[in-house]
């Protein structure tokens, strides 16, 4: 049994390791090529686990730009892509292999497992993707092609994150920072030249602190005017990733790219995804509206973008009670954490086990992960912000569950990253509930690719697994994070270790969907204009205009002109979801659909639960989650209960 590999990278030589790897991996392609009988086995394994090998090699060096982002980092990380997608795309085209997978397929179907049939589907599809059946000129475009956006999708994130890293505002006079958190007040105090003042930045728990607390409306809308208005250079790279997504679709026969897009997800057509976003937001309109209403009453004049944080808070407390300063000695990052590893072992008979290692941060943790006393995977977590490190939360997926060439099994692991307020000798680091819904959240997505129990590393975990669903089991497991259940496991203070009381819980619960259909209403904003953005080639001022125009029916207040928003929305500029951010919706249908049938029996004991664990967790890519979901449910999705969810009334 293979051993847990190590984040170690050597920057110095890695373009050169990268360079010898990929040279080997090409000879291998040559080798396996000449192969007279190819077979699932002698063939396609041996080609699945090359392509395994090389992620594992290259994913230390694109998790360690993240979250340790230096000059080095970027440079060996810009250098490496144009080589590693070349050798990708020269692979995803190669019609030899194109060939050899459908001749496979033809003559060994009927011996063939599912999971080693879905590879076989799968593949044959990206190869077409990737316009393996087409003349060489054609493929040496659509490489230049890709080559270029990868190079554009790292340098909109770059600029992005530079641009976060390099912001600060000092705040002088005391009056400005009344009502902000004593915690998030430590985080931002300096001292200089023996005078304290209080810096804030546009990383998440700085930005989102002074938004929500801060009174002097003067600096709220400076924060938020350096926080829209970032990376403004990033609107260039936009029309050309737009116009080099359009003619790549079309050379591969697609009239535009959310055609293209559509083509490996669950959603059916263009129709279909528009028509099930202007539905939702129909039903949350009036709802928005109303909510918004009961903010304005806080405020005597009109409200702005850079408002609705802060009276949000206002009317929360004042309709509910609840102060998230009050919460956060309950939900210490450690507390937590073990929390949520105490309710996933109730739920699944999972057991997390604390590992010993040096990783890349002296705050990075470790742990085995156990089912059922056997060991299954290994995960990393890095859940504070600190300089240098990218904003938001993310799991990646480093080593797959599979069985390699020679029959072994290799073991999964996965890393989740957050952007936690830091803890310090004196602080602790105490989470908002939001920070908690984010690592239940997270922690989804990392359970889906290590609990996997697939021999077939391209189908295995999240691997091979449609864009629009992979949100599913992250979405299903973030919903616990307000189950008074779940909460009673973990909420304890970090000062008297007091449990948290009930009706503090009962404030959590009924607030819950405050503001909801507000907040729906903004990712369906998001969700149309990417969507929309991809179904025809928009350039310059048009981006905009488009923008503009959704935000006529989905913005109920309009945010001002120099909202620039499209230039920091790195999901689908530098992230995997373009023409895809309607996806989080989608996959939000199937888990308030499996999520109230696990509440419904229960929970713990949930006879759906153990369903779960066994058809969507341990499958994973190996069939299309429109099967395995009806497998699990024994029905189409109920979107009904999206709405329920939301508390949002039809």
């Amino acid at each position: 049994m293979n051993k847990f590999l190590k984040f170690n990278i050597d920057l110095k030589s890695f373009i050169d390791e990268l360079n010898k790897k990929i040279a080997q991996n090409n000879k291998k392609v040559q080798e396996l090529l000449k192969i007279d009988k190819k077979t699932f086995i002698n063939f396609v394994r041996p080609l699945e686990m090359m392509q395994e090998r090389l992620e594992e090699f290259f994913t230390p060096l694109s998790h360690i730009n993240s979250v340790n982002n230096t000059k080095q980092t970027q440079d060996v990380y810009t250098k490496s892509l144009p080589i590693i997608t070349e050798y990708s795309t020269k692979l995803s085209q190669n019609i030899d292999i194109y060939k050899a997978y459908k001749d496979i397929l033809q003559k060994e179907k009927k011996d063939l497992n599912q999971e080693q049939i879905r590879v076989l589907e799968l593949n044959i599809l990206h190869f077409e993707l990737s316009g393996a059946h087409l003349d060489e000129k054609t493929k040496e475009r659509l490489q230049e092609i890709n080559i270029k956006k990868s190079e554009l999708t790292n340098d909109f994130s770059q600029n992005v994150l530079d641009a976060t890293n390099e912001y600060e505002y000092i705040i002088e006079d005391v009056q400005d920072v009344q009502g902000i958190p004593q915690s998030d007040l430590e985080n931002a105090k300096l001292e200089q030249n023996g005078t304290t003042k209080y810096r804030f930045t546009l990383q998440m728990p700085s930005y989102i602190a002074y938004m929500t607390y801060g009174k002097n409306e003067k600096i709220r809308e400076e924060l938020y005017r350096a926080y829209v208005t970032r990376a403004p250079q990033n609107a260039k790279i936009i029309d050309e990733l737009l116009l080099l997504r359009d003619e790549m679709s079309r050379l591969l026969g697609f009239n535009n790219y959310a055609s293209y897009s559509l083509s490996s997800k669950m959603a059916k057509d263009e129709k279909s995804v528009i028509s099930f976003l202007q539905t939702l937001v129909e039903s949350c309109l009036h709802q928005a509206k109303e909510e918004l209403s009961e903010v304005q009453k806080l405020s005597s004049k009109p409200l702005e973008s850079f408002d609705t944080a802060y009276y949000s808070e206002i009317l929360k407390k004042n309709m509910y009670e609840v102060d998230e300063e009050q919460y956060r000695p309950y939900f210490e990052q450690k507390s937590a954490l073990n929390g949520i590893f105490d309710f996933l072992n109730k739920l699944f008979n999972i057991e997390f086990k604390k590992v010993d290692e040096k990783l890349w941060d002296e705050k990075a943790l470790s742990y085995d992960l156990y089912l059922n006393g056997v060991l299954k995977s290994r995960l990393y977590l890095d859940l504070e912000a600190r300089k240098g490190k990218k904003g938001g939360a993310w799991m990646n997926n480093f080593q797959t569950h599979c069985k390699d060439e020679n029959n072994n099994k290799q073991l999964s692991s996965a890393v989740i990253v957050c952007n936690f307020a830091p803890s310090s000798s004196t602080n602790p680091s105490l989470l908002r509930h939001d920070d908690v819904v984010t690592l239940f959240h997270e922690m989804g997505h990392a359970l889906h690719h290590m609990l996997s129990s697939v021999d077939e590393s391209g189908v295995s975990g999240v691997n091979g697994v449609e864009w629009d669903a992979v949100e599913f089991p992250s979405q299903f497991l973030e919903n616990f994070a307000y189950e008074p259940h779940v909460l009673k496991l973990f909420a304890k203070h970090y000062k008297t270790n007091e449990i948290i009381p009930n009706e503090m819980i009962e404030k959590l619960v009924r607030a819950k969907n405050f503001l909801s259909a507000s907040g729906m209403l903004r990712q369906l904003e998001f969700s149309l204009f990417d969507f929309i953005l991809h179904t025809k080639l928009y350039q310059k001022n048009e981006v905009q205009k488009l923008l503009d125009s959704i935000r006529e029916t989905t913005a109920i207040i309009k945010p001002p002109a120099y909202n620039k928003f499209q230039n920091g929305f790195s999901h689908i500029f530098a992230g995997g979801y373009a023409a895809g951010y309607y996806s989080y919706k989608w996959a939000e249908v199937l888990s308030a659909d499996a999520f109230f049938s696990v509440v419904d029996e229960g929970i713990f004991g949930s006879h759906t639960a153990e369903k779960y664990l066994e058809i969507i967790l341990k499958k994973g890519g190996s069939q299309s989650m429109d099967m395995l979901f009806k497998e699990l449910m024994q029905r189409e999705p109920n979107s009904d209960n999206l709405l329920r969810l939301n508390g949002i009334k039809k």
